[in-house]
This record gives C-alpha cells, sequence and structure tokens, in this order.
C-alpha cells in the first residue's frame, strides 16, 4: 500500500503540464526540464540513501520516503511561480529513489519462504501499477472535479496518510546493523560483470526512455498533435503503457531471462515505430498500440535485464552493482526527453517526437545486436 501511494504521488503532475505551461508561459523544453528534475532527485537519492535501510531498518526509510511524498505535494499546492514546480518535482524524486530500493526489499523480506521471486514481482508490479495510475487519478479529478490543479495533491496527502498508517501498522522485517556509513554510494560495475552490464543497461536504458516520453510529453501529444485535450485520456494513456510494462515483467519469468530479453528489444523497436507512424499520420489508436507494444517490450527488457544483473554480480557487491543500473536508467528516463523538447523548440513536436521514437529503436537495435553477439561468443566458447 505504501509502495503504490508513494508511486502515485511521483506521476500525479503528468496531466497538468499543459495547464502549468499556459499558466507560468512556458514552451515544450521547460516541460521536458521539470519532468527529469524528478530524475535528478531519483538518482541523488539512490546515490545516498540507497543502503540506509539496512543500517537504520526498513521502516524508518519508508516513513522518511513518505514524509518527502508528502513534501512534493504540499510544495504542488503552493500559489504562483515555477520554481515550485522543480522543488516539487525534486522531492518526489527523493521519495521514489527511496522507495524503489527500500520497499523492492521489504516486500521481499516479508514474504514466505520459497516465494522471494514471485514478491519480487509483485513489488515491480506494484512500482509500476502505482506510476500508471497517478495520471489517471490526477487527469479524471482535473477534467471533471473542481479547483484542477490542486484537489489531485490534496487526495494524495490523504493516500499518503494512509501509506503511514500501513507502515506504522508494519513489523520490521530486518534487524537493523548498527553501523553508520551512512556516505554516498559509489557507482562500481567489476570488470567480470561488465559485458552484462553494458548489454542491459542499453535496453534498460531505452526501455525507460520510453516511459520518460510518455510521462512527459504525452499530454502536449495529444493536445497539439491530435487535438484531444481531455486530461482524463492523457491518464488513461499513460496507465496503458506502465499496465503493458507489468504484463512485459511477467511474461519474462515464463520466458526466462536468456529469450526475454532480446525479445523485449524487439517489441521496443516495433513499438518506437508504430508511435512514430502515430505522429506521421495522426492517429490515437496507432499511438495506444504503440504504447502497449513498447510497455511489454519494456517490462520485459527492464525485468530480464535487472535479473541478469543481480545473477551476474558478486554478493558483496550487488548493492552498487544494482544502484549504478538504476542510475543508468533513470539518466535514460531524463536526459532523451530533455533532448526532444529542445528539439520541439526549434522544429515542431511531430518532428521531435519522430526522431525520438526512432532514436530508441535505434537503441533498442543496438541492444539487440549486442545480446545477440553476447550469446554467439558463449556459444563459440
Amino acid at each position: 500500500m505504501a509502495f503504490f501511494v508513494a508511486m502515485v504521488g511521483t506521476t500525479l503532475p503528468t496531466p497538468l503540464y499543459p495547464a502549468y505551461a499556459l499558466e507560468f508561459g512556458f514552451g515544450e523544453l521547460v516541460t521536458t526540464v521539470v519532468f527529469a528534475a524528478y530524475a535528478a532527485g531519483v538518482v541523488a537519492s539512490l546515490l545516498a540513501f540507497g543502503h540506509w535501510s539496512d543500517q537504520l531498518g526498513r521502516r524508518p526509510m519508508l516513513l522518511a520516503g513518505l514524509a518527502l511524498s508528502a513534501a512534493s505535494a504540499v510544495a504542488f499546492l503552493l500559489p504562483g511561480a515555477l520554481g515550485w514546480l522543480f522543488v516539487g518535482r525534486v522531492l518526489s524524486g527523493l521519495s521514489a529513489g527511496i522507495f524503489t530500493g527500500t520497499a523492492t526489499a521489504t516486500v521481499v523480506d516479508l514474504a514466505p519462504e520459497g516465494s522471494r521471486g514471485r514478491a519480487s514481482l509483485v513489488a515491480a508490479g506494484v512500482n509500476m501499477a502505482g506510476l500508471g495510475c497517478g495520471p489517471l487519478l490526477a487527469g479524471v479529478l482535473t477534467q471533471y472535479a473542481p479547483h484542477p490543479l490542486r484537489l489531485c495533491f490534496v487526495v494524495d496527502l490523504v493516500l499518503v496518510a494512509v501509506g503511514v498508517l500501513a507502515v506504522v501498522l508494519l513489523r520490521e522485517p530486518v534487524s537493523p546493523t548498527g553501523e553508520r556509513e551512512l556516505g554516498p554510494r559509489r557507482l562500481h560495475v567489476p570488470n567480470e560483470v561488465r559485458g552484462v552490464f553494458a548489454r542491459a543497461a542499453v535496453a534498460g536504458f531505452a526501455g525507460f526512455a520510453v516511459l520518460g516520453l510518455f510521462t512527459a510529453v504525452s499530454p502536449a501529444f495529444l493536445g497539439t498533435v491530435l487535438h484531444r485535450h481531455n486530461a482524463a485520456l492523457v491518464g488513461v494513456v499513460v496507465l496503458v503503457l506502465f499496465g503493458a510494462s507489468v504484463t512485459g515483467q511477467t511474461l519474462s519469468t515464463r520466458l526466462g531471462l536468456q529469450r526475454a530479453l532480446p525479445v523485449g528489444c524487439v517489441g521496443l523497436i516495433v513499438g518506437m515505430v508504430v508511435i512514430a507512424a502515430a505522429l506521421k499520420v495522426p492517429s490515437l489508436t496507432l499511438l495506444v498500440v504503440g504504447a502497449v507494444i513498447a510497455g511489454v517490450g519494456q517490462g520485459l527488457s527492464f525485468r530480464a535485464g535487472l535479473g541478469a544483473v543481480t545473477s551476474a554480480a558478486p554478493d558483496e557487491l550487488r548493492g552498487q552493482v544494482t544502484s549504478t543500473f538504476f542510475v543508468v536508467l533513470y539518466v535514460g528516463i531524463s536526459l532523451p526527453v530533455i533532448g526532444e523538447g529542445a528539439l520541439a523548440g526549434g522544429t515542431s513536436l511531430v518532428t521531435a517526437g519522430i526522431v525520438f521514437a526512432l532514436l530508441v529503436a535505434v537503441l533498442a537495435a543496438v541492444a539487440l545486436v549486442l545480446l545477440l553477439r553476447g550469446d554467439r561468443d558463449r556459444g563459440v566458447h
């Protein structure tokens, strides 16, 4: 419950970006930079706080994450200045960074023996479901309820209070180590893991760039290109993408790591080509179909890539390697989208979207070639 609530809060602003752009008078580039402030907060949180729950306990860190989530909602409720959007997004990213690691570990810690693999999948599903439901909640409230830029954050504060209650009622699943080595974590990938890491990271970067595109730019695509100005529709489209990601993650366990990663790359390639076609035509149906295909591909590649990286990493370095992997993913969710926003300012939203989609498809194709080459080399040796 707490994990779901925290993730809902991170994507609430997605349907509101067009309204913020009108209120504060900014364009697509500023929209993408505001969105990317969230990713900066996530990366900072992963590096600074990613290992604290092992030393301080899970519950204190979960409560800290919810406090940051509440502070983010308050920042969005404050009147009148663009700067508060950046503050709210950074606070939201810090919250998400804590929850990405700590809440996943907590769900796995609390799972019965023999069910930890399933618990990991449940945690990943809750993560993506929360990210997908945030835009839907905000979109519906913005479209059909009063106070379109405020009410969703009031509702979010109520949900955070429920999340706090859930954590308070939770038993502490680990015994804190008592250590106080709370300095930032160093990014590190040992030599023996770098081949696996590179292949998984390229695919993961491409997949998270898709998530960034939809959560930052889909309102502009729907409004400007497809002339659909319903905020609830924005939420539905984003939810479709994240729901497809959950489906892909579920399928990855059935396909196995060796097959799921290349199949996911193919899904990303096909999905992004369909999305480019949707912008060119333009067509809402094609956009949704592309979101489904790309979302399944992202889920497959993310889940399989993370599994490959954590399996290959030495036990004593697994935390560092995993944190490094997530840093790459969150760079992928932010920097390409900023590039898309800059290109849109110099050309058009359609041109920028098509270029972005094709570049992501190329990245996924590079990952696929690396995977096939790695499989061939393992076959030779």
